[in-house]
């Protein structure tokens, strides 16, 4: 279970932000390359142990990501094509993100690794599912938009409350969830598809 789920139940937060972006002249493009260049803020700042800036950077590109795709609903512009540069952006995003925390002493670059392979693969799994005809699926246990939130929040937690749990702090200890997570997602993610492909 994800975040992803409550979208609906958020329309009437999001829509008086989506109204502003209309009047500010702002597009759904535009959004989501704003989006990726806060994203490589992000990283950056984590890289350079700026962990308050890296917070603030994943808020703005959880805060694009969600208005992106908000917004060309909104103005009727949806199409595959912003479809395909959101996807696009959102994994250089989570790369970004993620090496940033790691490189930046988090934790080792093994750690790092399986936590990014866990989040490009469970990723890949949920658009892999429309490329073979099932149909486009973001179940399992950890979403992106779950990711994203748990970043902030330890973030937050390294701020408040510097220090190591077993030789990690709570960045580390996050890609560590990242990557156990993140590959079981994808394992569920295969596991649906996999089903379905046979019904098909």
């Amino acid at each position: 279970m994800t975040l992803d789920q409550f979208r609906p139940h958020v329309q009437g937060i999001v829509q008086p932000v989506v109204n502003l972006t209309r009047k500010l002249g702002l597009t759904p493009n535009g959004l989501s390359v704003a989006s990726f260049f806060v994203s490589i803020l992000a990283g950056i700042a984590f890289y350079a142990g700026g962990v308050v800036l890296g917070v603030v950077m994943v808020a703005l590109n959880a805060v694009f990501d969600a208005l992106d795709g908000a917004l060309a609903r909104d103005m009727g512009v949806a199409s595959p094509r912003g479809d395909f540069l959101d996807h696009v952006i959102d994994r250089y995003a989570d790369i970004f993100i993620i090496t940033g925390i790691f490189a930046g002493g988090a934790a080792s670059w093994p750690i790092g690794v399986f936590a990014l392979t866990g989040v490009l693969m469970s990723s890949y799994l949920g658009t892999q599912a429309q490329a073979v005809g099932v149909g486009r699926y973001y179940g399992g246990i950890l979403g992106r938009a779950d990711r994203l939130v748990l970043i902030m929040i330890a973030g937050v937690l390294t701020i408040l409350i510097p220090g190591d749990i077993y030789g990690l702090n709570y960045l580390g200890w996050l890609l560590v969830i990242f990557g156990i997570f993140g590959h079981y997602t994808a394992f569920q993610r295969f596991a649906h598809v996999w089903r379905n492909i046979e019904d098909l």
